[in-house]
């Protein structure tokens, strides 16, 4: 069997690293089938070695670009793929000459983001993703949340949508941060006090503003209590430089000496910080799936999260969840997940068994079964029966 994967929104945070631990864990399990990955081939290098069933088709025009729809499709028609892998949403259709499977990480595209543009724009965009959806063979939907949302905006039949769930990056399994990490960050990133971290994307319904406000409340109460004086905050993400209501959100709540914003770190360095942080905080308004508290947890870090989409169901009982739209209660679990030492061991334990009830090889055992369903026998008789 033929598969084709489209590779090229890699360079995306979520999408990135579901494709390269998806193409890691296939290639781990299986020799037999010719995988096709298309897109940028200095990409692929990110993923590193895999076997000789795999090969790299250089594919550079963007997927929402004429010359790349053409493209791709005379790619898959050329090779004469029985499946491609389109490894998220998206709303322009293609016209292939093989099935297509898709995975949806979450539908923020027809919520939050969706509501700046106009009404002729949100319905062309919403009819053309559910024209998508349903010309897909199958769709892998990332949570349980995910797979409700798909079935009530866009009325796909539940058997047409299957969970598949994501897992933590093999980096972040490491074991803990040594003396030398922690000198590493005391000297390149000049933290070597008590902090409570962020890590994702910096937009909207991450909900930073109330995480800040939430931290203000935070250091009156700990004033009070004489504890933590020089705690601050840590927020690691992509470029600040457009959103300037962070920063004024930290000076209106008189705490700009306390919050530091790092931009992006590789991996290998925000491991050491999931590692040292007191609490990691993500009291976010949406996730398809939320991968940061599942990476904090797996080193041991004490989660506190929202109670709303998919964020109780894949945290389970290992994290404390508060309402993301309210302040105080935000802080207060933060106040008491700081100071109470028994919480913090249960879910330090909790968090560390959680993060390994999810596994990228078990997810690309399903993945496989559903190419093999879908393209393999099925495209077999049909070669048979035309020779």
């Amino acid at each position: 069997m033929k598969i084709g994967i489209d590779i090229r929104r890699m360079a995306e945070f979520g999408i990135g690293t579901y494709i390269r631990n998806v193409v890691r864990a296939l290639g781990r399990m299986d020799r037999q089938n010719k995988y096709f990955l298309i897109g940028a081939p200095k990409k692929v290098e990110e993923i590193g070695p895999l076997p000789s069933n795999f090969h790299t088709v250089a594919l550079l025009e963007r997927d929402t670009e004429a010359k790349g729809y053409f493209q791709f499709r005379a790619i898959v028609k050329r090779l004469r793929c029985d499946l491609v892998h389109i490894p998220h949403l998206f709303w322009l259709p293609r016209s292939l000459p093989c099935p297509y499977v898709m995975t949806v990480h979450d539908v923020l595209e027809h919520m939050y983001r969706a509501r700046g543009h106009s009404d002729l724009r949100r319905s062309l965009h919403f009819q053309m993703t559910r024209r998508v959806l349903k010309g897909a063979a199958r769709i892998f939907a990332v949570s349980q949340f995910t797979k409700s949302e798909i079935q009530q905006l866009f009325g796909i039949p539940p058997e047409r949508v299957q969970v598949v769930y994501n897992a933590i990056d093999e980096r972040f399994l490491r074991g803990h941060a040594t003396e030398a990490d922690r000198q590493l960050i005391a000297e390149r990133y000049l933290v070597s006090y008590p902090f409570l971290l962020y890590a994702g994307a910096i937009s909207p319904h991450k909900n930073l503003i109330r995480i800040i406000e939430a931290f203000s409340a935070l250091k009156t109460e700990l004033e009070k209590d004489q504890k933590y004086s020089d705690l601050k905050l840590i927020i690691i993400g992509d470029d600040l430089s457009g959103h300037p209501d962070l920063r004024r959100t930290v000076i209106k709540s008189g705490v700009q000496n306390d919050v530091r914003f790092l931009g992006f770190v590789p991996i290998e360095v925000l491991r050491i910080f999931y590692d040292g942080a007191k609490i990691f905080v993500f009291p976010s308004l949406y996730e398809g799936f939320g991968l940061p508290p599942l990476e904090a947890m797996a080193h041991g870090t004490p989660v506190v999260t929202s109670n709303t989409s998919s964020l109780p169901e894949v945290t389970g009982t290992a994290a404390v969840l508060v309402n993301p739209e309210n302040v105080f209660e935000i802080m207060r679990a933060l106040h008491r997940v700081l100071l109470d030492q028994s919480l913090r061991e249960r879910l330090k334990q909790r968090g560390m068994e959680q993060s390994k009830r999810f596994s990228w090889d078990s997810s690309a055992r399903q993945l496989l079964k559903v190419y093999e369903e879908v393209g393999g026998y099925g495209t077999h008789k049909k070669r048979v029966a035309a020779d």
